[in-house]
């Protein structure tokens, strides 16, 4: 894991690229990047054996989100309605990501190490994203999303913060939004990418930071910045004038889960200011896992599994996406959730949970 950590987060040496995209401006500014990077063409980017796929690829698990990036073109643009931590998922910029948590659910839908694939045609997602909030009109009815405004996510398939190392595709969202009134982007992060401070977004763009004990961060979130660092993050991102809230997620059970949580949470309070405290929310989420990714990580990072793979815990459940996952015990689960509850209300009382599951 120490390799991991000193390893730069993107020292690309080779572009898959869909010629579509190479033929746009924002995949040329992509590849201009990296001048001495190969460029690969590819008729698709959901199919490079070399990236996806191929089972031989785990032992290089980190390498290849290091040195690998995708370019590709969006082709369908779909805005779903979500209700949960968001009103609508918008049509993803990019997919995959550089680093490498353990639980991801990510490389369970595109398969093995995922880098970033970045989706060149962002004008057109823009568009699609502008034309979809005029249809919704002004918000009439408050809900867990927001009281006054629609609220999209942005990055469902990928870590906003780092994809804004690579293009300006999450820049040119966070502007559109930044001039509507009636909505706002939002989007979870593990990384602090301190460029995000100087964009002005108005309050028009929320970033979920995602928390969990350090000790166990520290085996299951590979290559991301440290919970501290996330934490310390928080008041500085209030003050550039970004809604900040907070994702403890996933929550892992080991043996010492309450106390570790207990601490963390109360650092959170200990390091927030009066104006993070006043808009702040948070979301809960406990561990979700599924059998092909514990075995592909029983490959390249097993000491992660003995946190994650708990059949005397666990039991199978199909999710929204028609996937079959594990998740904590049905009956035991709505207990945890109620005590993970009083836990934030002991510890870091200012803290409003928009949702726990």
């Amino acid at each position: 894991m120490s390799n991991a950590r000193v390893r730069p987060m993107l020292d690309i040496r080779r572009i898959y690229a869909e010629p579509a995209a190479l033929d746009l401006q924002r995949g040329q500014e992509v590849v201009g990047q990296w001048p001495d990077a190969e460029v690969v063409p590819v008729e698709s980017h959901w199919n490079i054996p070399e990236v996806h796929g191929d089972e031989r690829n785990v032992q290089r698990w980190v390498r290849i989100k290091t040195e690998a990036l995708v370019l590709g073109v969006k082709k369908s643009l779909v805005t779903r309605p979500n209700g949960r931590s968001a009103d609508f998922i918008a049509p993803s910029t990019a997919n995959g990501c550089a680093m490498a948590c353990a639980y991801c659910y990510v490389p369970r839908r595109k398969g093995y190490s995922n880098p970033v694939t970045v989706f060149a045609n962002i004008d057109q997602i823009t568009k699609h994203v502008a034309r979809n909030v005029a249809k919704q009109g002004p918000k009439t009815e408050p809900n867990q999303c927001d009281p006054e405004s629609w609220v999209y996510d942005i990055g469902e398939n990928s870590d906003c913060s780092v994809d804004a190392m690579i293009s300006d595709n999450v820049r040119d969202l966070c502007d559109l939004f930044r001039m509507t009134p009636t909505a706002k982007a939002s989007f979870a992060t593990k990384y602090v990418n301190r460029d995000l401070l100087d964009w002005d977004p108005m309050g028009r763009t929320r970033i979920r930071f995602s928390l969990m004990p350090h000790e166990t961060a520290k085996v299951t979130d590979i290559r991301t910045s440290p919970i501290a660092e996330r934490i310390a993050a928080v008041n500085d991102f209030v003050d550039a004038g970004y809604e900040v809230h907070l994702n403890f997620s996933p929550v892992i059970l080991t043996p010492t889960w309450e106390s570790d949580w207990a601490e963390l949470l109360c650092q959170v309070d200990d390091v927030l200011s009066p104006a993070a405290k006043a808009q702040l929310a948070a979301e809960v989420i406990f561990l979700t896992h599924n059998q092909p990714l514990h075995e592909v990580n029983l490959g390249w990072h097993p000491k992660a599994e003995d946190l994650l793979w708990r059949p005397d815990l666990q039991e199978q459940k199909v999710s929204q996406n028609g996937a079959v996952n594990v998740r904590y015990r049905s009956g035991m689960k709505g207990q945890l959730v109620e005590r993970f509850r009083e836990l934030v209300a002991e510890h870091l009382p200012s803290c409003r949970i928009r949702y726990a599951f």
